[in-house]
């Protein structure tokens, strides 16, 4: 029998090596956003070697983006083991865990002599990226308590500054090397810096006990659900929201070639709406701290929504460049939000876990999004439909959200000392 979660009344004593919200936290914070921005390279280096890697073994398209599914569902799959290491263990031997894998899997893939070989490796690499997000995310909630919130989006930042500064490096190492070479360099420079950087990282923690999770902040919002419960509801919402997500993230290139523009353009409007999702990921935290997870996943939801109509009605070039930077400041904040009820919700010692599990569910919402925006494509030969199937999700995203804030003031309500009276 799963008992529901209660908020404690008092938050316990800390150890005195470690206080939250301390110069010391936000150390090992920027410590932890150096490790995801390193380790995200893969998720950014397949996109980049996708059309050489294609002409090396004579294969489709869709053959070889089986390497970017794959890498997806090993970061998603890789979440939920991470974080139940990092909830018994520490994020310390999760992270020595994912840095092995990144190591040799990068190798592997340049050294591959088969398509599926190269695709096995993204496969394990997705599986060593998984340790830089969700369980990193959860991690660093540990760390704050007044600046939980943007301490989150903070580190969820890391795979959107890989997606900034990744690609070109990898381009330039593909044109004066070659694309294996380029892997195999990759795997060498990620495992010696992510090595330095999480032994720099231990140092910090030192004796602080921090894999009991015993002295971190304790939940703060109690909805009357089971834990179980309340991850299968997040998933569900995760899931919705991540296929709204997915209709531009994955297809706005196809979209812009379509309408005459060119691919060139699309690409343009992609690194706009990654680096706004930047400022969206770090404002959502600065709000979250303000008015909590729930209410801000709210926002962030009724304002993809929003852009999303956007792209039903204007489809003029300019228009598209405006719409794809607003659709990338609402939506940026929204993945990391889960991470942040999550913890606010949940005890400390299961939310590497929790937060994995979500993750997961948002990856898959993610795999999904962009496969049926195909699929409805080619059965209607425009995007509009498709867009309108984004709004569709979106809306029982919302429902979800709105059906946990309900719960969450009445609950408030009720163990108001007034209420009664």
């Amino acid at each position: 029998m799963v008992l529901p979660v209660h908020a404690p009344n008092h938050p316990g004593q800390r150890p005195p090596s470690f206080t939250t919200d301390s110069r010391q936290a936000w150390v090992r914070l920027v410590i932890a956003l150096v490790i995801g921005s390193i380790g995200a390279v893969g998720m950014w280096a397949v996109v980049v070697v996708i059309p050489v890697v294609q002409a090396e073994f004579g294969a489709t398209r869709g053959a070889v983006s089986l390497a970017f599914t794959l890498m997806m569902f090993g970061f998603g799959l890789g979440g939920v083991i991470a974080g139940k290491i990092t909830d018994r263990f520490g994020i310390v031997p999760a992270m020595a865990i994912s840095i092995a894998f990144l190591g040799v899997a990068n190798v592997l893939a340049g050294l591959s002599t088969h398509l599926w070989q190269f695709v096995a490796a993204y496969f394990l690499i997705g599986l060593g990226t998984s340790a830089t997000f969700a369980p990193l995310m959860a991690e660093a909630s540990h760390w704050f308590e007044r600046y939980r919130g943007l301490a989150v989006t903070i580190v969820a930042s890391g795979n959107y500054v890989a997606g900034t500064t990744w690609p070109p490096i990898v381009s330039w190492g593909m044109q004066s090397a070659g694309w294996r070479t380029t892997h195999i360099g990759i795997g060498i420079v990620c495992a010696s810096l992510m090595t330095i950087l999480v032994l720099i990282l231990r140092m910090q923690m030192g004796d602080d006990k921090v894999r009991n999770h015993a002295n971190a902040p304790p939940p703060r919002v109690d909805l009357k659900l089971s834990t179980n419960t309340l991850t299968v509801l997040l998933s569900i919402a995760s899931i919705s929201c991540c296929v709204a997500m997915a209709m531009p993230q994955v297809h706005i290139v196809a979209y812009c070639g379509d309408l005459g523009y060119g691919v060139a353009r699309g690409a343009e409007m992609l690194s706009l709406m990654m680096a706004c999702g930047i400022v969206s990921r770090i404002g959502s935290g600065f709000l979250a701290d303000k008015i909590g997870g729930i209410r801000t996943l709210l926002v962030g939801s009724l304002a993809q929504g929003f852009a999303l109509v956007f792209y039903l009605f204007f489809d003029s070039l300019t228009s598209l460049y405006l719409i794809s930077a607003m659709f990338g400041l609402f939506q940026g904040g929204i993945v990391p939000s889960y991470a942040i009820i999550v913890r606010e919700a949940m005890p400390a010692s299961e939310a590497a876990t929790r937060v994995g599990i979500v993750i997961f569910a948002s990856v898959f919402g993610m795999s999904f999004g962009g496969w049926v925006s195909g699929v409805i494509f080619d059965a209607t030969g425009s995007y509009a439909a498709a867009f309108a199937n984004g709004v569709a999700w979106n809306a029982l995203n919302i429902g979800i959200v709105v059906a946990l804030l309900i719960r969450s003031r009445m609950n408030s309500v009720r163990t108001d000392p007034g209420f009664a009276t």
